[in-house]
């Protein structure tokens, strides 16, 4: 953003509590019209999944504030707001008694660790109602559960029906119905997940909310939000007054993120102009149910700093996204080639998330990646009983999230940044035998890439190619287009590298895994003939690119790490 004044408005980055955001008079994008939207819901309890930093906290923050019955006087935190313009909400203002649990925090390597921070969580909840205790609603059982809550010392059973029973206490106190709203609910379950005690987790998480949020009477709304829909078997199981509101829905379209109208009013108040375009470029190109949405989180980051950067990518980590990237098999890859190379591929969604799927189901792998925001959908179509849509990569931003990461994997697997420029500079110049080194120093290197809880995972010679064609690819962009066109298993994997104007080096690659039965030898002259015979230089030839290097190698398939036998039709034979 050259030539950017300094903002001119209260910017407020990371603060997401909506009273201290009004009394401080920072930036707050009037997002009240969410709270009619809640209100005006025939759902008793309402789901709303969104990606990390779109401003789910900050509208629950919101909501509270306005349904929550309190002491003080309220009212000037909306005074100027789109709710407090519809006088038909007043009547909930101030109303309810409010329970708001935030699980942001509760990411523990183990059930013990994950558990006791519930329980603490829990029992700082009902500190909040240490006054039930005086006004002798509760029988004697109830008074010894809730000072054992307060304690935190209360078993697992106690602790599983806490949201319920102080529910159930705040009705008798109170006499009026209770407003749930828990920030954050999925998070345990990622960190169960990734750190092997899911069941646990699951099991325990069914509980403490279906006994809060189903059939219960003293309830009059219950609000969740997190990053995925979980699926019902696993967490919800039987919650069925339970609505749920993907990206993909339009109700909630705008109530998370920017719109491009608040974006072009924030930069005009911020002091920069003509900047709106380079804006969304790097943080556009959401789209929640019809509407455009901006990343907020990099749009305050980016208006505060006076350039547009990585902001969104760096508040949370992206070692899931890259195990799951990385142990496919051969077609996700293609897809991810597609991706980088900003092209849509058209695929299921599955909105159902079982987290054991992602691992499993190709399509549950591409809906999880949208849904976190790594990619965006468009071109929604029900076929039969599912939905299919077009996925891209949304931006700038995260584009260069999938960048990364196959950068950091040619480093990783070849030893570092100078070694990924020595295999690209051999490439291009057609020097055989340093790419063979190379290529060999990536199977052996990358036959555990992954260590994820004391677990190695070991990547096969193919998902070797396929990641690294894809290291290829972002390393060589912008000035070259990488291109492949592979047999899963035992068969082929040729790579072409085209250059984006003439006169540039071209190279076509023949990487082929020996079959059972054939030496490395005939492997490497199945090989060779092969890109004679198809000319695979000629589109090469077609853009002008000289010189051309033609390369063949042969690998001993899955048993051997590596063992290339190589030769190009440019340079001299190898020496093996």
């Amino acid at each position: 953003m050259s030539g950017a004044s300094r903002p001119s408005l209260a910017l407020s980055i990371g603060a997401s509590d909506f009273r201290t955001l009004r009394e401080q008079g920072r930036l707050y994008v009037d997002k009240t019209a969410f709270i009619a939207r809640v209100l005006d819901d025939p759902g008793a309890v309402i789901l709303l999944p969104r990606p990390r930093r779109f401003g789910k906290t900050t509208n629950l923050s919101t909501l509270r504030y306005f349904l929550e019955k309190a002491d003080d006087d309220r009212s000037p935190l909306f005074a100027d707001l789109a709710v407090w313009r519809e006088t038909r909400l007043r009547e909930h203002f101030g109303r309810y008694p409010v329970l708001w649990l935030t699980f942001k925090d509760v990411k523990k390597p183990t059930w013990d660790a994950c558990f006791a921070l519930t329980r603490e969580l829990l029992g700082e909840l009902y500190a909040q109602h240490r006054y039930l205790l005086d006004d002798e609603l509760l029988t004697s059982d109830e008074a010894a559960i809730f000072r054992e809550l307060l304690a935190q010392r209360a078993a697992p059973s106690h602790c599983e029906l806490a949201l319920r029973n102080l529910c159930r206490f705040l009705r008798r106190h109170h006499r009026q119905p209770v407003v749930i709203l828990i920030d954050e609910y999925d998070t345990p379950i990622h960190a169960a997940f990734s750190a092997g005690y899911y069941d646990q987790a699951i099991d325990f998480f069914r509980t403490l909310l279906g006994a809060a949020l189903k059939d219960n009477e003293d309830l009059f709304k219950g609000v969740l939000t997190g990053i995925l829909r979980i699926a019902k078997e696993s967490i919800f199981s039987g919650l069925n007054n339970l609505r749920v509101y993907s990206l993909l829905h339009p109700r909630y379209g705008d109530s998370f993120g920017f719109t491009e109208a608040e974006v072009a009013d924030l930069a005009a108040r911020a002091g920069y102009r003509g900047e709106l375009a380079e804006l969304r470029d790097w943080y556009n190109g959401y789209l929640f149910g019809d509407t455009v949405i901006y990343n907020p989180w990099s749009i305050l980051n980016a208006l505060a700093d006076g350039r547009c950067s990585v902001y969104w990518v760096n508040t949370g980590s992206n070692d899931l996204i890259d195990e799951l990237l990385m142990r496919q098999g051969a077609s996700p890859h293609e897809d991810i080639e597609r991706l980088l190379r900003g092209e849509g591929i058209r695929k299921p969604i599955v909105e159902n998330t079982v987290l054991r799927d992602v691992y499993l189901d190709e399509d549950a792998m591409w809906s999880f990646l949208l849904f976190c925001g790594y990619l965006k959908a468009s071109e929604v179509r029900r076929e039969e009983v599912r939905e299919i849509a077009t996925l891209s990569i949304p931006n700038s931003e995260v584009r260069e999230v999938f960048h990364g990461l196959f950068r950091t994997w040619l480093r990783r697997g070849l030893g570092g940044e100078r070694e990924v420029e020595g295999l690209t500079r051999a490439l291009l110049a057609g020097d055989t035998e340093a790419v063979e080194q190379r290529l060999a120093r990536l199977l052996t290197e990358s036959a555990s890439y992954f260590d994820t809880a004391g677990n190695a995972v070991e990547m096969p010679p193919e998902q070797v190619y396929h990641a690294f064609v894809l290291g290829l690819l972002v390393h060589l962009q912008p000035q070259y287009l990488v291109r492949s066109n592979r047999e899963s298993g035992q068969g082929r994997f040729d790579v072409m590298i085209v250059p984006r104007s003439a006169g540039g080096p071209g190279v076509v690659l023949e990487l082929k895994v020996k079959k059972k039965g054939e030496t490395l030898k005939q492997a490497l002259a199945k090989a060779l003939q092969q890109i004679e015979t198809q000319d695979y230089a000629a589109e090469l030839r077609a853009v002008g690119a000289s010189p051309i290097h033609k390369l063949a190698f042969a690998f001993d398939g899955k048993a051997t790490a590596a063992a290339p036998c190589c030769r190009s039709s440019t340079s001299r034979p190898a020496s093996r």
